[in-house]
């Protein structure tokens, strides 16, 4: 959908209607859900995440390799290293194929062993997120377009990140793998691992990750801009919800 086509939707849509739109918690008959089987194997995975965060730190664990993971959870008790049923679980959440989901995006991460190169990043003061290097001077301009309202909210993501991300996500959709995947996608097909970023209004929390901000004087400015488009808009191919805060760099 072109930029003009997308301003000329918003501009007719109600308030109401632009919320219903972005709903991610619309349940079908043909939802996928955590096997019965796979439930210990999803709550244990996602615990030892949850554990290596803790000990590295939010912002390191953005950039953290699978690799590094698993040494951080042999190396602290409170942790205990990945089994093997433990690893295999996460080979399957990485390699199955999303469209049983409806998720229809492309693969960003061939492998789940890849690394982020930590020369490639820059760690954008007081937010505790990273971008791609070539990307921070575009950041910095985008900052100063908009103005001293718009933060940054989510930058880059490894394969680890986004892994912990999606399994949340499920949790909190309480086990249902399909609604969870239109708004955190499956861990190899993040396009925050290869250089778009989220952004938000200052003070305004969780909302900044909602349709309402879309209506915000912050969004009206993204769209004025040349450079930088939404990866998600209203309809979007790849089947995710809309999400006004997503940015994609166009030039």
């Amino acid at each position: 959908m072109q930029r003009r086509d997308f301003l000329g939707v918003l501009g007719v849509l109600g308030v109401g209607l632009l919320s219903s739109m972005a709903q991610a918690d619309t349940l079908t008959s043909g939802d996928i859900w955590v096997k019965e089987e796979h439930k210990l194997l999803f709550a244990s995975v996602l615990k030892k995440l949850n554990l290596v965060e803790s000990i590295v730190g939010h912002a390191n664990f953005n950039l953290i390799s699978l690799d590094e993971t698993l040494k951080i959870a042999k190396g602290y008790s409170k942790v205990e290293p990945f089994t093997i049923a433990e690893l295999a679980y996460i080979e399957e959440v990485s390699y199955t194929d999303p469209r049983i989901y409806g998720f229809n995006g492309k693969k960003t991460i061939e492998r789940i062993s890849d690394t982020i190169n930590k020369k490639d990043v820059i760690k954008i003061s007081g937010t505790g997120h990273y971008v791609f290097g070539d990307y921070a001077p575009l950041l910095e301009r985008l900052m100063k377009d908009v103005g001293e309202s718009l933060i940054l909210t989510s930058g880059v993501r490894s394969m680890v990140k986004q892994l912990c991300l999606h399994l949340e996500k499920i949790e909190s959709e309480k086990g249902n793998i399909t609604v969870a995947s239109r708004s955190l996608v499956p861990p190899a097909y993040s396009y925050h691992s290869i250089g778009d970023f989220d952004v938000g209004k200052k003070g305004w929390g969780h909302q900044n990750f909602t349709a309402n901000f879309a209506r915000t004087q912050e969004f009206w400015q993204l769209q004025k801009l040349s450079y930088v488009s939404m990866r998600y808009t209203i309809g979007n191919g790849d089947g995710v919800r809309f999400e006004p805060w997503h940015i994609k760099i166009v030039s």
